[in-house]
């Protein structure tokens, strides 16, 4: 058998598999068939979501995580750009997730808030990352030709104009992407829709309401899913950000150092244009001198060579500053003229010694008066070796922070959907893998019934059905905890066995006890038996018509009844000859025969003494019978005289059951009264001798009272 179950639950797994692959397949396919449609025909959308939001809804938020993920992987072939919105795509899936299984897309108001929230995500969200991979421009589209008559019309600002105009297009997209799937929610069975629902499921599937139960169930602190988020969360957060740190400082140094040789070899080039032995006429004469303006040009052309260059000059280096030798004219800031002298910036001060003596200087990284830049001096020998100036060029550092930051957007845009992807699976895994299994056996522990063998078998065999195969340490503390259980219940059973063996034993005895004091008695009979009965009657008369409801428990009932033989216990200190005159006793001697009341309470309460408090119900109640069956509703009745309800429940019952058993029964001193004139007797003794409310349940059995009394000896 278990074999058998496991290889169910093989192929149950081996089907999960399969349509996890078909629903993955299947919605990456219709996401690239929507966008080639698009390509095709020029059409104003996207359409490149479908298959996500479909399989999101359809097989749950793994298929759809996988495919609005692997569906970008695959457009970066072609376009590396379509990668970066990976993450849109993943929170589309998730969304779609959430309100499928919300039942929204079956509501209209439902639909609208799902058109709504995705065209918030894909356009919204996905607007910020195209502003932050291509800046603010409008570059030709239909979202950029809206986003440029919103400009033009209503909203100042092009960043607002471009959101609003790729919300409005993502609206239109995510309308007409989202029918299909309400068509199909709509149309298909709902035992259709289930059979295509990815679960993961190692162990029997739950019914919706447990798996509800299961998720509400509260817990002292953090829930152990709450644990799995925080700690895979966490992980993959702090890897995350380790990598993206060192993957941004090595990307940094490597833009750094390709830069410095861009720079390096530059400052060399324009160096080598420097004819070193005419630097002071160049100083002296500017462009009037020969050969000037054919160095300065060629000088311009290396500037316009590379965006990155920010300045290209060449000075000669004094004690009262830079004098310019060549200056390049940039956009918006004219060169220096020849013979002009530049002062020092204060981040090269330190550098003069070495700049006077005309030796070389490392790189500089600079950030003052003409902006944050990486300078690279290379100094321009005579032919004797005298330094007579340096060519400088200036790279500017704010392309490589731009370049950083684009690089981080893109490496931050694959991670949020690598991220969620991550964190959506881990959980799910978790979920069924842990969660589920754990929630299911405390489900099935919290419902275990005790009450009775039938419940305990029933509640054991919803154990078993669970079929927990983890295939680890959770499959272990099912298999133990159901051995467990199975063998506690065995236990049960054979200690109840052996209880109601003792209960059996000790009403025996206690029935014995009970004729031997009532053998005394030699007309009595069965007066024992038939009081029990009685008393049983009125027990189950007073539950089905509600009459002190309150006090008629199980345990209340069947001390009553186990414990009516010993009413009489007290009768054993009554003398033979007053317990079986055959005449009317005298007062002295009826005052004896009174005293058994107290006397056996006596004898049951040092029976009491002897068991412990807990175990002690049983003999209360056969103290109460013992000691107040004679006791009057009026409050006329031996020993002490109590009346209504200060006379004990039990006591009062026993005193109906006794009087009517006497009235019937044979006596030494008389014959048994007609069943009739008997019940006469007790409804007379309604509201003094009796309680009226236990008169009334005994007279409504009649026909049971009947039936006991008719068959006594």
């Amino acid at each position: 058998m278990m074999e058998q179950q496991h290889t169910a639950a093989g192929n149950s797994r081996s089907r999960s598999i399969i349509l996890l692959l078909i629903l993955v397949g299947g919605g990456i396919l219709i996401n690239r068939l929507g966008a080639r449609l698009v390509l095709h025909f020029q059409l104003p959308l996207y359409l490149d979501s479908l298959g996500t939001i479909l399989a999101s809804a359809v097989g749950g938020i793994v298929p759809g995580v996988l495919v609005g993920f692997v569906s970008n992987l695959i457009g970066g072939i072609l376009d590396v750009n379509t990668a970066y919105y990976s993450s849109t795509s993943v929170l589309i899936a998730v969304a779609a997730a959430h309100f499928a299984r919300k039942g929204s897309f079956k509501k209209p108001l439902g639909v609208l808030l799902s058109i709504v929230t995705f065209a918030l995500i894909g356009g919204g969200l996905g607007s910020v990352l195209t502003w932050l991979l291509y800046g603010q421009n409008f570059s030709g589209g239909i979202s950029d030709k809206l986003a440029h008559l919103l400009y033009d019309r209503s909203i100042p600002s092009v960043f607002w104009a471009q959101f609003t105009a790729d919300i409005l297009l993502d609206l239109a997209d995510k309308a007409l992407t989202v029918l299909p799937v309400v068509i199909i929610l709509n149309t298909v069975s709902g035992k259709t829709l289930e059979k295509l629902h990815f679960y993961s499921w190692h162990q029997a599937p739950l019914s919706a309401e447990d798996q509800k139960a299961s998720r509400k169930k509260h817990t002292r602190g953090i829930s152990l899913q709450g644990k799995i988020l925080l700690v895979l969360g966490g992980a993959i957060f702090l890897i995350a950000m380790i990598v993206t740190g060192i993957s941004f400082m090595l990307y940094r140094n490597a833009m750094i150092e390709q830069e410095a040789r861009m720079g390096s070899s530059v400052a060399k080039v324009a160096a080598n244009l420097i004819d070193a032995g005419r630097v002071d006429e160049f100083i002296r004469d500017g462009e009037a001198s020969h050969g000037y303006k054919e160095i300065d040009h060629s000088l311009l052309n290396l500037y316009m060579s590379n965006e990155d260059i920010a300045y290209i000059y060449v000075y000669q280096i004094r004690e009262d500053g830079c004098h310019v030798v060549f200056d390049v004219d940039t956009p918006g800031l004219e060169g220096a003229s020849p013979g002009e002298i530049v002062e020092f910036d204060e981040s090269f001060r330190e550098f003069l010694p070495e700049l006077l003596a005309g030796k070389r200087i490392d790189p500089l990284v600079t950030d003052d008066t003409y902006g944050w830049l990486l300078t690279f001096y290379e100094p321009v020998y005579d032919s004797n070796g005298v330094c007579k100036c340096y060519a400088g060029v200036d790279i500017s550092m704010a392309h490589v922070r731009n370049t950083e930051m684009l690089f981080l957007t893109r490496v931050v845009a694959l991670f949020v959907g690598f991220f969620v992807m991550i964190l959506v699976l881990g959980l799910y895994l978790a979920q069924y893998h842990l969660i589920l299994p754990v929630n299911s056996m405390s489900l099935v522990a919290e419902r275990f019934a005790y009450d009775s063998k039938g419940a305990r078998e029933e509640s054991v065999e919803h154990l078993t059905e669970l079929r927990i195969e983890t295939g680890d340490e959770i499959e272990n503390l099912y298999k133990a905890f159901t051995k467990t259980t199975e063998e506690t219940m065995s236990y049960i059973a054979y200690t109840q066995k052996q209880n109601e063996k003792i209960a059996k034993m000790q009403n025996g005895l206690i029935f014995v006890l009970a004729d031997m004091v009532e053998s005394r008695d030699k007309c009595t009979g069965n007066h024992i038996r038939n009081t029990a009965s009685y008393a049983q009657i009125i027990l189950d008369q007073m539950k089905e018509e509600g009459i002190y409801a309150d006090y008629l428990t199980d345990e209340f009932c069947n001390d009553v009844v186990n414990s009516a033989p010993l009413h009489d216990v007290g009768k054993i200190q009554v003398p033979d000859a007053i317990l079986n005159k055959p005449g009317k006793l005298t007062d002295e001697e009826f005052d004896i025969m009174k005293g058994h009341a107290a006397a056996g309470g006596e004898i049951i309460d040092q029976a009491i003494l002897s068991v412990s408090e807990e175990d002690s119900g049983y003999l209360k109640e056969a103290k109460n019978l013992a000691a107040c069956h004679h006791e009057k509703w009026n409050g006329t009745g031996y020993p002490n005289g109590l009346k209504g309800e200060e006379i004990p429940l039990s006591a009062r019952i026993m005193a109906v059951a006794d009087v009517f058993d006497a009235l019937v029964s044979k006596r030494s001193y008389k014959d048994g009264f007609p069943f009739d004139k008997a019940m006469d007797i007790i409804k007379e003794g309604s509201g003094t001798h009796f309680d009226p409310n236990i008169v009334k349940a005994f007279v409504d059995a009649e026909d049971k009272v009947r039936e006991v009394s008719e068959s006594k000896d």
